[in-house]
């Protein structure tokens, strides 16, 4: 049953979670299919975390979860995907919030589609986002955010690469666990990946690939 790997990820059972990952993986179960799992189990752990029901430290612990899942599913999701680079991506979780679940998921299902990925990891001032365009010169600009405090944080970062002459260099691009099209347009990005696989459709698109 996929609830029962949702179940055991938002009840914090990492041992249970990640045997069952393992056990899916080995009966050749679609490693896409677990991740959509995996993105249901984190958005409930985000309303948890919002209606302080879960804290910080259900938070750490859900990422480790995650982690291990991700190690797990990396190289099925590259298997056989020799692929020719497509683009390169600017990627990281805004300003004051430190989760990396869905930025690290973005992370490799990017990296298996062809993309090189620079990852600024979490909590990541707007200037530090302007200073990675200037240096990495990306097609595209993934903003991560999983509480709705990133709200602004993206906002902010936005506004601040507008104010360095960068935006029409780049597409930017929004995903995390309360991120919608409402949010996209409040922050002003150019789309929003509902998951990863939303996610590297829309970067494909951008990069003509």
């Amino acid at each position: 049953m996929p609830e029962d790997l949702v179940k055991l990820i938002v009840s914090l059972d990492e041992k249970k979670a990640v045997d069952l990952v393992r056990k899916k993986v080995n009966a050749g179960e679609d490693p896409l299919k677990i991740l959509d799992q995996v993105r249901t189990a984190m958005a409930k752990v985000g309303d948890k975390f919002e209606k302080k029901e879960f804290f910080l430290p259900d938070l750490i612990m859900s990422g480790e979860i995650l982690r291990q899942i991700a190690e797990i599913l990396e190289p099925k999701l590259k298997a056989g995907s020799e692929v020719k680079r497509l683009g390169k991506i600017v990627l990281g979780t805004v300003f004051g919030d430190i989760h990396d679940i869905g930025k690290d998921v973005v992370k490799f299902i990017m990296d298996a589609n062809g993309f090189d990925v620079t990852d600024l990891g979490v909590d990541v001032p707007k200037e530090k986002f302007v200073e990675a365009i200037k240096t990495e010169n990306p097609d595209i600009v993934a903003l991560s955010g999983f509480l709705t405090l990133a709200y602004d944080s993206m906002k902010e970062t936005i506004k601040e690469i507008e104010k360095a002459g960068l935006r029409d260099k780049v597409k930017i691009m929004i995903g995390g666990g309360q991120m919608d099209e409402t949010i996209r347009k409040y922050v002003n990005a150019d789309a929003y990946g509902k998951d990863a696989v939303e996610a590297v459709a829309i970067a494909k698109k951008w990069v003509g690939a």
